[in-house]
């Protein structure tokens, strides 16, 4: 096994880009799965550029599988005095797997503050069950994580009502608040639409657009809450909204997922 952070520092330089070995511990079936990859973007784009500004904003695609030796190339199209917007391209030896863009923004002085996301019922994580305790075999990668059931619906469990919470966190020890590490853990539930089926089925996320709702990404004791919501499913494919908050109820994160449903 390999450790998440081990992973991020074994990046290289390779070309003009970079060049990392992904385990087969860290794969969903054939392919890393797509918290990684956008980690493996982020940390890339991180060492190509250094110091940037926070990120506001994410549009990430995955295209296809891509598993053992990846190369990552990182590009800047637009940098003004306080954004950068860079593309980062992830390979494998099919090709194109991940292409992630990123947009950063320096704070600014403003007038004006708005919460309109609340905070939900904290339960304590050490309460919950184990939520990947009967995971399939095919998802390796869950191996590295803590999950914690909150509520909702648990996959294929043929329920009416596909969305669920969950606290989660990587069980390496002392592994720092990150945005690269946080982005591994975001995308570790499987999409809420699996809460229809009452039998395991394909499901693949295709694409992933994020809003970060603050500069600090902190949290205690590693536990982050999320909650993804199935708003809906058609035509073999689902939109589903994701919210994350920290161990504290700030919330961190909202997304978005376009997810392809088979079955």
């Amino acid at each position: 096994m390999t450790e998440f952070t081990a992973l991020m520092a074994g990046m290289a330089r390779s070309g003009d880009g970079w060049a990392v070995s992904v385990s087969d511990d860290w794969l969903q079936g054939r392919t890393v799965y797509g918290g990684l990859a956008s980690a493996l973007c982020m940390q890339a784009a991180l060492n190509e550029f250094g110091a940037v500004p926070p990120l506001r904003s994410a549009q990430i695609a995955f295209v296809g599988p891509a598993a053992g030796q990846l190369q990552i190339k990182a590009s800047v199209l637009r940098k003004g005095k306080s954004t950068l917007f860079a593309n980062v391209d992830l390979v494998g030896e099919a090709g194109l797997a991940t292409r992630a863009m990123f947009c950063f923004g320096a704070a600014r002085e403003s007038a004006f503050k708005h919460v309109a996301i609340g905070t939900p019922q904290l339960k304590d994580p050490e309460t919950c069950p184990n939520f990947f305790a009967n995971a399939p075999a095919m998802l390796s990668f869950v191996q590295h994580i803590d999950g914690r059931f909150v509520s909702g619906s648990p996959p294929f469990s043929g329920s009416d009502d596909p969305q669920m919470s969950l606290w989660l966190r990587h069980k390496e020890p002392g592994i720092a608040a990150s945005l690269v590490s946080l982005l591994a853990l975001a995308d570790a539930p499987p999409p809420a639409a699996s809460a229809r089926s009452k039998t395991p089925s394909p499901i693949s996320t295709m694409t992933w657009a994020i809003d970060m709702l603050t500069d600090e990404i902190t949290t205690d004791d590693g536990w982050w809450l999320i909650h993804n919501v199935a708003e809906q499913i058609a035509s073999g494919y689902s939109s589903q909204a994701m919210t994350l908050w920290n161990r504290k109820g700030t919330p961190i994160m909202a997304s978005r997922q376009n997810v392809a449903v088979f079955g």
